[in-house]
């Protein structure tokens, strides 16, 4: 029994998450665009707000990125390169200790925010809220396991994780079992971030899709207002003139904005 659940947790729910993650998230953006948004409520504490979003966000970034490079990147390209196991555990617990302080500040900060200021909790759904306290259990359990990582900082506890994850890239049926006997909050912290990939399309978290990155890449511009003097060539519009009242006006006013030069 314990090997069933074992596979049915690390064998096959990570594939049902990554797909509803990806074809949930394209069937959301077909058909309800205007819903794609983090729908923010900055306008109330916004001090705050800024606080727990920046450190949050930052934090985050920083987390994702070191686990997919991390976990998925094949073993053997960290031996090509002479980076040894123990030296990249010891970098993934001090960058990654900071980093998951840096989230769990910011994640605790905009927590609060939704529930004990009682116009921003009357705005918020259910799913805001249960969503903010999903990603403070992740956070939390993921700074739980530095305990047991600093045990293991030869290395040997990270190399199963990447077995593991390299496996299920590669849809190695034996993939679950390199992590089979772990500590349990590594499991933990493993199935909630895999059930945060499952309701990314449902909720608010699908925004991380639009990371608006290509700003990066926009060319500049620049706008640019003469200050030239206009004395002396206010537009007048001629009274009493019915006929030609509209086009003498318009004229009148191009003069004025140095548009059309008088004859």
């Amino acid at each position: 029994m314990t090997e069933f659940i074992n596979q049915l947790a690390f064998g096959w729910y990570p594939y049902l998450a990554v797909t509803v993650l990806v074809v949930g998230s394209v069937l959301r953006f077909d058909a309800s665009q205007y819903s794609w948004r983090s729908q923010s409520s900055q306008f109330l504490r916004r001090k705050q707000m800024a606080w727990g979003s920046n450190l949050f966000h930052m934090g985050v970034l920083v987390l994702l990125g070191g686990h997919f490079v991390g976990l998925l990147t094949p073993i053997g390209v960290f031996d090509l390169v002479g980076i040894s196991h123990g030296f990249k555990q010891t970098v993934a617990v001090v960058l990654g200790g900071i980093a998951g302080l840096m989230a769990f500040i910011g994640c605790s900060l905009l927590l609060h925010r939704r529930l004990f200021d009682a116009r921003i909790r009357h705005s918020s759904s259910f799913g805001d809220i249960a969503v903010l306290v999903l990603l403070w259990a992740q956070i939390t359990m993921g700074l739980a396991t530095t305990y047991w990582t600093i045990e293991h900082l030869d290395g040997s506890e990270m190399v199963r994780f990447m077995s593991w994850a390299n496996g299920i890239l590669t849809l190695n049926p034996a993939a679950p079992d390199y992590i089979s006997d772990v500590a349990l909050v590594y499991k933990l912290h493993i199935i909630l971030g895999l059930t945060l990939f499952l309701i990314t399309p449902f909720t608010r978290l699908v925004h991380i899709w639009s990371a608006p990155i290509w700003f990066l890449l926009r060319p500049g511009y620049q706008i640019v207002r003469s200050r030239r003097s206009r004395k002396g060539r206010t537009a007048t519009i001629p009274r009493g003139d019915t006929t030609t009242g509209s086009s003498t006006s318009t004229a009148n006013l191009r003069q004025a904005m140095g548009e059309e030069k008088p004859i």
